[in-house]
């Protein structure tokens, strides 16, 4: 397995590479954000994970996974977060990281991670794409039966990390998947913020919840005609959100 690590002090740097190597990783080193593009995007480079930090010296952290996402490349990327604040944690999520870790970390935790992302890699590219759900030929699925969920004409595709609309189609993060595969298998059940940040992305029950609405307005753009009056990801005042159908108001 192939990592980037992106880390501009470079002891850090050369720590997390030697450990990773130790561990039958094959890792090299981008010392700032702008090599890290240049590697990922214009060598076209493969890498299997990206082990981001936040704070880089020219464009930071959060640049680098937007630019990423935005080129159509959507390597698996894990980004080191200050003290793992709640809020880099969720501006990275609405960068298109995947996962994060709060600085200072454990080996042991970082390997968990980083494992964890290739799994749920893994997970998606072997789904069979044969698997269709829409909206009340076999109700509300199973999260774990799910590759692909169609209604009102659009298409969540797990397996392939895709969201096909009658226009366009979308590439998705895993992050994104992962909240759509929740909001799915609670179809037309009032979610709540905090269950959203702790059973989705595994942040502490304190954290700001107000701070998921961003997120939340960029997959209403995916799931709607009109984000603005959406008529599928409902918010429910004071409580969460509701996924719904085109039936099942």
């Amino acid at each position: 397995m192939n990592v980037l690590i992106v880390e501009d002090e470079q002891h850090l740097a050369d720590g997390l590479r030697f450990n990773l190597e130790a561990e039958g990783y094959d890792a090299e080193i981008a010392g700032d954000g702008e090599a890290a593009l240049a590697l990922l995007l214009d060598t076209k480079q493969e890498y299997d994970v990206v082990v981001l930090d936040v704070m880089l010296p020219g464009k930071d952290g959060f640049t680098v996974a937007a630019e990423l996402r935005a080129a159509g490349n959507f390597v698996p990327v894990l980004m080191l977060t200050a003290r793992g604040r709640a809020e880099d944690v969720l501006r990275g999520f609405e960068s298109g990281a995947d996962d994060y870790l709060p600085k200072p970390f454990e080996l042991s935790v970082l390997l968990a991670r980083l494992n964890a992302l290739l799994r749920r890699r893994q997970w998606f590219d072997q789904k069979p794409a044969s698997v269709v759900t829409t909206e009340k030929e076999s109700g509300t699925p199973s999260a774990d039966a799910v590759a692909q969920f169609t209604f009102n004409g659009r298409t969540i595709d797990l397996a392939n990390l895709e969201l096909h609309t009658p226009e366009q189609t979308i590439r998705l993060t895993l992050m994104e998947a992962e909240l759509l595969r929740y909001l799915i298998h609670h179809e037309g059940k009032v979610v709540s913020r905090k269950a959203i940040l702790e059973e989705v992305w595994n942040l502490a029950e304190d954290t700001d919840t107000r701070a998921i609405d961003n997120f939340i307005v960029r997959l209403r753009k995916y799931l709607e005609e009109d984000p603005a009056k959406p008529t599928h990801l409902l918010t429910v005042r004071g409580v969460g959100y509701r996924f719904v159908t085109s039936n099942s108001q």
